[in-house]
């Protein structure tokens, strides 16, 4: 496994456990112990991203859960499984906020977290949902849309 997913992993395992309980925001730090328990030859720059994936997903939480909802037609967020949630919710908030990611690499990332974390079933519904919102994403930051 890639220190990447490593990485994108304790940030799920943090945002599950920060969906699942009454943990504050100021409790991330405690949280992101977590990613150094699952990965302790990480380096800082891995701990680094998976933080900023955790504090941004959390920051931006609101566009994030819009862009799902407006991508997972006739599904809302109550009706999914949380870790389904929790996996689309770190998955958007990169492809609608960090742009130096490739799409396909954060999609394929998703989906080898999800079949790890979740069920194969969900692996098309994630995909289909990070898909949409990809493609919503680029045509925003293509130069015709501005027109």
């Amino acid at each position: 496994m890639g220190r990447r997913r490593a990485a994108r992993e304790a940030a799920l395992q943090a945002l599950y456990l920060l969906g699942v309980s009454s943990y504050p925001s100021s409790e991330n730090a405690a949280l992101l112990s977590v990613r150094r328990g699952t990965n302790p030859q990480g380096d800082k720059d891995d701990a680094a991203f998976c933080e900023a994936l955790v504090s941004g997903a959390r920051a931006k939480m609101g566009d994030v859960d819009a862009a799902i909802e407006s991508a997972a037609q006739n599904w809302s967020l109550e009706r999914m499984a949380l870790v389904d949630k929790t996996i689309l919710r770190l998955a958007a908030y990169e492809l609608l906020f960090s742009p130096q990611t490739p799409p396909k690499a954060v999609i394929d990332e998703a989906i080898e977290i999800t079949r790890k974390f979740s069920s194969e079933e969900s692996t098309k519904f994630v995909n289909g949902v990070l898909d949409k919102i990809a493609r919503g994403a680029k045509s925003h930051d293509s130069p015709e849309s501005s027109l």
